[in-house]
């Protein structure tokens, strides 16, 4: 019984890891008040298992522990077991990483935490194998020790749960922002890096891509080109399909590990795009990353799955990478790693800002195109509130945060831009005025009634915080409205981050590069005329170094000035020609029609490729 309950009860999921879990003998519960208030009816504690689809070490203990029928029946009997996708429910996540700090320093996933039916934890670990080994206790008798403390020990098990609590809601808020040396936060990351093979440190290896956006944006330039071609080149990039695996587990980017994720490539594209001007092998990387991407991560939606899994089935055994260690031909024999399908929107919008970037950049409308398709494949709710995950179509539960919110605004911005489309633009606004004091939704309830509802993460994780990709989508609305409370919102939102950076700056590069932008003055370039006749123009426009670069029709330009982005106002053709106007803080330079005069303009204001790369 306990089995169909645990498979009834993940049944309706939309989140691939827990439907992966619908059949095991644990009586799994979703994420949910109902699993606490039956730990609470049954006087049990609760054992909070966080994953995601694409985590090895999270199959691994699926396979040997959560199918065990003998270990799965304790569990049920002593425990009320719920099932978490971090991706799903990342301040869930967040909240029980915090917790568990207090018990381990080796946090990851599997994260196994163990709370009291308020949810205060008193034990976490990551994973536990089925039998003890190298100073790591069996799950079976981390799971008896449990529940020797809840029956012999409650009062002491009630004190770690409730101090765990009360620090967390004590936490001291973020100093005040003082004003950022960049320059001295671009050497301190610099001197991390690995001369011999790139990258920075000597351990595992990650793309880091917030730090090699800050890098293109302020420097040093050739320190990102060089990371990303040496990363290119490297085992850490799939050579068959050109898409980025996870990290390197190795300093020399070998022994990857394999699973592929939809945020790292569409960082990795829009890095390649924005160095464009000054390398000119970063259309190929680009190329490949938007192969990945609308090859193999878009879906039938057209939205774009999370992830895909670095297992696959060879030969009737598991294996890891083992897939992507075989050429063209030798895959096409075998079966693909799943895909995580779960559509998360924040990534989502990554993907279609990078895409819409990368395909004006590189005049690949066809990269646009599927942008914008992407962007009307995602789900919304009621009132145009955004959906934070969903599946197959059908809506999670969980709540929409500021990488939602940030990350799509961004997207549909740069999409706007390059596709001339007013209506992302002003979908965007929406966005943005929405979140501008929080996400709108708040935090979990969960959370907020246990009192473990925490401020978004000011840090970098393998994507910018939250609060970076709104300042980066306000930043960018500024850019194109000239409403100062944009750029105010941008900075406003990534000031605690700076204040926090200082001592460890690679873990702020996101904010870092917005710092750089806010330090200077804003460059934007409109190119206005009939698609073939401005064609030599936007030959040249696509070697700007700006923050908006916009290629219309005279009518769309219209529709922009007339839906209130002041960048527009006034950009018409000129005398039946089409005309470039070059802005820099809104003041703009007199149109130019001929393309050799643009080029001579973006050079001698250091807005393009032949610029010093500082």
């Amino acid at each position: 019984m306990a089995s169909r309950q645990g498979s009834s009860r993940l049944a309706d999921s939309t989140s691939p890891y827990l439907l992966a879990h619908a059949g095991n003998p644990v009586d799994w519960w979703p994420w949910g008040e109902e699993a606490f208030a039956e730990a609470r009816r049954r006087d049990v504690p609760v054992f909070v298992s966080v994953g995601y689809a694409t985590c090895h070490w999270c199959h691994v203990m699926a396979r040997e522990s959560f199918s065990d029928p003998e270990l799965a029946a304790y569990l049920n009997e002593r425990f009320v077991a719920i099932k978490v996708d971090r991706e799903e429910h990342p301040d869930v996540d967040a909240a029980m990483l915090a917790q568990a700090g207090a018990f381990t320093q080796n946090l990851g996933w599997p994260l196994s935490v163990f709370t009291t039916p308020e949810g205060g934890a008193f034990y976490a670990g990551t994973y536990f194998p089925p039998r003890a080994g190298q100073g790591v206790p069996a799950f079976r008798e981390v799971l008896e020790a449990i529940t020797d403390a809840w029956t012999q020990r409650r009062d002491e098990v009630g004190a770690i749960a409730s101090a765990l609590v009360g620090a967390l809601a004590e936490r001291r808020p973020a100093p005040d922002a003082e004003a950022v040396d960049l320059d001295a936060a671009a050497d301190a990351i610099a001197a991390l890096d690995d001369p011999e093979f790139g990258g920075l440190g000597r351990g595992p290896k990650f793309p880091n891509a917030p730090v090699l956006a800050f890098f293109a944006e302020h420097g040093p330039r050739e320190l990102a080109r060089r990371t990303l071609a040496i990363m290119a080149a490297s085992p850490l990039r799939d050579p068959v399909d050109g898409g980025f695996f996870r990290y390197a587990t190795q300093r020399d980017w070998t022994e990857p590990h394999y699973e592929r994720m939809l945020g790292d490539n569409a960082q990795l594209l829009a890095l390649a795009a924005r160095l464009a001007p000054f390398d000119p092998g970063a259309e190929r990387i680009a190329t490949g990353i938007a192969g990945f991407l609308l090859d193999t991560l878009r879906l039938p939606s057209r939205a774009f799955a999370s992830a895909q899994d670095s297992e696959s089935d060879l030969g009737g055994q598991r294996s890891e990478g083992g897939w992507y260690r075989l050429d063209a031909g030798e895959r096409a024999r075998h079966p693909a790693p799943a895909l995580d399908r779960k559509v998360l929107t924040g990534l989502n919008g990554l993907a279609i800002g990078a895409l819409a970037e990368a395909g004006a950049r590189f005049d690949r409308p066809e990269w646009v195109a599927a942008a914008a398709v992407a962007a009307d494949a995602l789900p919304v709710r009621d009132g145009g509130r955004l959906v934070r995950s969903s599946l197959d179509g059908r809506a999670s539960d969980a709540v929409a945060t500021l990488e939602d919110y940030g990350g799509l605004a961004g997207g549909l911005l740069r999409l706007a831009l390059a596709s001339g489309d007013v209506r992302h633009a002003i979908r965007a606004r929406e966005l943005v005025d929405a979140a501008g004091s929080g996400p709108p939704e708040g935090a979990d309830p969960v959370l907020s009634a246990q009192g473990l509802a925490l401020a978004p993460d000011l840090a970098d994780g393998a994507t910018p915080s939250g609060p970076a990709l709104l300042a980066d989508a306000a930043l960018l609305l500024w850019a194109v409205t000239g409403e100062d409370g944009y750029r105010e919102l941008a900075a406003a939102s990534i000031a605690p981050a700076i204040a926090e950076s200082a001592g460890r700056a690679s873990a702020y590069g996101a904010a870092l590069e917005l710092a750089a932008r806010l330090a200077r003055p804003a460059r934007q370039l409109v190119v206005v005329g009939d698609e073939a006749d401005r064609a030599p123009l936007a030959g040249v426009a696509r070697t700007a170094v700006a923050d908006a670069v916009a290629l219309v029709t005279a009518s769309q330009a219209v529709a922009f000035e007339d839906a209130g982005f002041e960048l527009f106002a006034g950009r018409a053709p000129r005398d039946g020609r089409p005309a470039a106007y070059w802005c820099e803080q809104f003041v703009c330079r007199l149109p130019v029609s001929d393309a050799a005069e643009l080029a001579t303009l973006l050079a001698g204001s250091g807005s393009s490729g032949a610029a010093p790369s500082g």
